[in-house]
């Protein structure tokens, strides 16, 4: 049955066909009870591809609803009109879904009846589409390519107009990963159809044409009528950098900027070792004197130190880069070091309190940095746990525990520092299990923690990446960076580098010829590696997972704070590579560690929330309403000018509000600015 074009109310439609029997409202046509109600609820159709794949960890890792049809199932549902939506039973219309993600504009497993329904939908409701893949055709109002190649290190522009809309993060040009011409990233460049009376295209992101004068387009809207199409013409994945920058544009774009989630770029650096020494590589024997087995004849590497200089000049750092370090101390340290130079302050501490130590946040890593999971037997190699004569294992005493985290908090007191309570990272993140030697966390470390008052423990994230409970606290996974914490130059860097990924045929190591996480690279130019590969890599790395809501910090060590400053250099070169990109209305987010800690445990505690299935929210007309347990912490994202009552909803970022409000006994209603979805469908 076709409908008419004329809407009329739904019951004269009724009488019009001839049927004197009751009816439902076909979605699309507008029943007498109010503005529709669209659900805060994305539906993702799934091929399984990348792109579509990426789009929807997107959408997970803001913590967007979404429900998931994988067009690889046989037992999937079907996309019917039912399926999409229905009509409440007050007569208002039912819209589940307020956006969808399709791999392509005609996904080969979705059936013409299917795609009919979504394009029905669509159209009635305003619901936007993202085909997340297309080869440019007149089905998404565009020509044929004038160009179909490699996009790597092409420099692409977010327009105008794009930037007006939910791309408003962005200050307007990146580039593509990779070199000009390589294997990472392919496309389409091409020019829209010129606009009808029915139709037309607006560019999104734009790039010049190889070989030509002309600009082309990578990405744009097509709308026909009430209809909305984000069509996307190169191929990506999560990981890649241009996807990163679009990521969040593409998920408010396509929910109108209104939808359950919370997503921020968090950037924090750690510098371990604060006030120790750091011993360092070296070069000659391929390993670390004082701190692991060298070959005889190795000589000994002056191990480093912070001076006065490097706080000085990590403190002007900050000011200029307007950016604020963790500085993980060891309170001990500075102790040792007046006993063993005979002096009466400690050149480093002096020069901290002389500047000010609240320039830095300063965090507790144990009096003396001592290892306090099991008792370490170095008679072998790899070490050890020691064990007693009936086999069970032999570990740090609490009194040491306690020792080390109390006395470094009384210290930081009697010296002015201001150290956050309840945050602590021991020396090696140790206490926890380490494999293969400490399969399970000290007992007496977990049962310290809570009378120690530490609420929140540094994790090494590329040992367990995920928040758990340790004792009392919650953990707080850290990146470790690829600059070692036994080198203060760019020379001791490269020289460690090549030992561990290149092979014994090219004078390294050959651990990444049995690594199933690197592979061997071909050796570094000492004089040029750190600049040319090291440092362009670990921060495109670091960057990736900047961009993806994760809280987790970085951490680097006190050595890297010395000499070649390689740390800084890091620290800069990322801040650099953000601020190119993004708008100064999304700033990285500086977090402290407490902050970072409540920030993954939301996170957690939404994904159950989530799977649970216990709290819905809807768009209608002007109103957002969330309903859910009482008590329930619930993020959702809105445009700027949304209020929670009288006052402004949440907080700005990227140029709209987002929350974790918690939900009372009655819903929770905000207003938005103006009304997204049509007022009659």
């Amino acid at each position: 049955m076709k409908y008419l074009r004329k809407w009329r109310p739904a019951a004269a439609l009724a009488l019009a066909l001839g049927c004197s029997c009751g009816f439902v409202v076909a979605p699309g046509i507008a029943a007498a009870a109010g503005p529709p109600r669209v659900d805060l609820n994305v539906l993702v159709v799934t091929d399984g591809s990348p792109w579509v794949e990426g789009l929807r960890q997107q959408m997970a890792s803001e913590g967007v609803a979404t429900t998931v049809v994988d067009l690889n199932n046989s037992a999937r549902p079907v996309i019917t009109s039912g399926f999409l939506a229905d009509t409440l039973s007050d007569g208002t219309p039912h819209a589940k879904f307020e956006g969808v993600v399709l791999p392509s504009d005609s996904p080969a497993g979705l059936s013409a009846d299917e795609r009919t329904a979504l394009t029905n939908y669509e159209t009635g409701y305003a619901v936007r589409e993202v085909d997340s893949y297309v080869y440019p055709t007149a089905n998404v109002g565009m020509n044929a390519p004038a160009y179909a190649g490699s996009l790597d290190g092409v420099n692409a522009t977010v327009t105008a107009a794009a930037r007006a809309d939910a791309f408003r993060y962005l200050k307007g040009t990146f580039a593509f990963d990779g070199q000009p011409g390589g294997p990472l990233s392919y496309g389409y460049l091409g020019q829209p159809l010129a606009n009808t009376a029915t139709s037309s295209f607006t560019s999104f992101l734009t790039a010049p044409i190889p070989g030509s004068a002309t600009t082309g387009t990578l990405a744009g809207v097509y709308t026909t009528g009430n209809r909305q199409q984000l069509e996307i013409s190169f191929g990506y994945n999560y990981y890649q950098g241009q996807f990163r920058y679009l990521a969040h544009g593409i998920v408010d774009w396509v929910t109108k900027g209104v939808h359950f989630g919370y997503w921020r770029n968090y950037f924090s650096v750690n510098i371990d070792d604060v006030f120790n020494y750091d011993a360092i590589w070296s070069d000659v024997g391929k390993c670390t004197p004082g701190d692991g087995t060298c070959p005889a004849g190795t000589p000994d590497t002056t191990p480093a130190r912070m001076s006065a200089t490097d706080a000085s000049y990590a403190a002007q750092w900050e000011q200029q880069n307007t950016f604020t370090l963790d500085m993980l101390y060891n309170g001990g340290a500075s102790v040792q070091y007046l006993a063993d130079n005979g002096a009466l302050l400690d050149p480093l501490l002096l020069q901290f309190q002389l500047q000010g130590v609240n320039q830095f946040r300063w965090v507790n890593h144990t009096y003396t940095h001592q290892f306090l999971g099991c008792q370490q037997d170095f008679t072998v190699i790899p070490w050890r746990c020691a064990t007693d004569s009936s086999g069970n294992i032999l570990w740090v005493p609490s009194s040491t525990i306690n020792s080390e985290i109390k006395q470094n908090i009384q210290w930081a007191k009697q010296n002015g520092i201001p150290v956050r309570g309840g945050e602590l990272v021991a020396g090696e993140h140790s206490g926890t299990f380490i494999l293969p030697q400490q399969p399970v966390d000290n007992p007496n470390f977990d049962a310290a923690l809570g009378p120690d008052g530490v609420k929140w423990l540094g994790l090494d994230a590329s040992r367990e990446a995920n928040q758990r409970a340790v004792g009392a606290a919650l953990g707080v996974p850290r990146h470790p960076v690829n600059v070692f914490y036994n080198v203060a130059t760019k020379a001791q860097e490269v020289s460690e580098y090549n030992w561990i990924y290149t092979s014994t045929a090219n004078g390294g190591s050959g651990i990444c010829q049995n690594s199933t996480t690197s592979t061997c690279i071909a050796p570094l130019d000492p004089s040029t590696g750190w600049d040319s590969y090291i440092l362009p890599q670990s921060i495109q790395i670091a960057l990736s997972t900047v961009l993806q809501n994760d809280p987790r910090p970085y951490y680097m060590h006190q050595s890297n704070l010395t000499q070649d400053r390689l740390a800084l250099q890091f620290t800069s070169g990322l801040l650099s590579a953000y601020r190119t990109v993004f708008a100064t209305s999304t700033p990285v987010v500086n977090a402290t560690m407490t902050q970072e800690g409540q920030a993954l445990q939301s996170q957690s505690q939404w994904t159950a929330t989530q799977n649970a299935g216990t709290v819905t929210g809807y768009v209608q007309g002007t109103s957002v309403v969330v309903t859910g347990p009482a008590g329930t912490s619930a993020p959702l994202t809105a445009p700027a000018q949304t209020k929670q009552g009288s006052p402004a909803y949440g907080n700005a970022y990227a140029g709209e509000r987002s929350a974790y409000p918690t939900l009372g006994s009655s819903p929770l209603v905000l207003t938005l600015p103006s009304t997204p979805f049509p007022t009659s469908p």
